[in-house]
């Protein structure tokens, strides 16, 4: 079992929408990792697209995350990865852009089901359903 994972929110909007949570990308990182940790902007996505009743579902989930924090740091890696996505002529959102920056700056592995928004960016291990084929 490996130690902690950074999650992207599709890792966990997947998890909620399912009904059957064992058939899930989330299910299997369960007994992979011993820890999970999400970047605040995941934080903030998923609790935006949340009415209160799954905000409460959220929160209790997230007690047991660590949360990074946007930092000066964070920035500066996420500037780093913005150039050099700019000479690959490749781009990506900029909340994904923080969420690698995190991943990168913590030197964590990232759980994502959407590989191509990060797979342009060296440094960055990906952790996707593919992983557990």
């Amino acid at each position: 079992m490996e130690s902690i994972i950074l999650l992207d929110s599709s890792v966990l909007i997947d998890y909620f929408r399912k009904v059957n949570k064992e058939k899930t990308f989330f299910y299997k990182l369960l007994s992979a990792y011993n820890g999970y940790a999400i970047s605040v902007i995941v934080h903030y996505e998923i609790i935006k697209g949340s009415n209160q009743r799954q905000a409460n579902f959220w929160n209790n989930i997230f007690a047991d995350f660590f949360i990074f924090p946007y930092t000066v740091l964070t920035n500066t890696s996420a500037l780093e990865i913005g150039e050099e996505l700019r000479k690959k002529r490749k781009s990506i959102d900029f909340k994904d852009l923080i969420i690698a920056s995190t991943a990168v700056q913590h030197k964590m592995p990232l759980a994502t089901i959407n590989k191509k928004h990060f797979d342009n960016i060296s440094g960055l291990k990906l952790i996707t359903p593919a992983s557990f084929e």
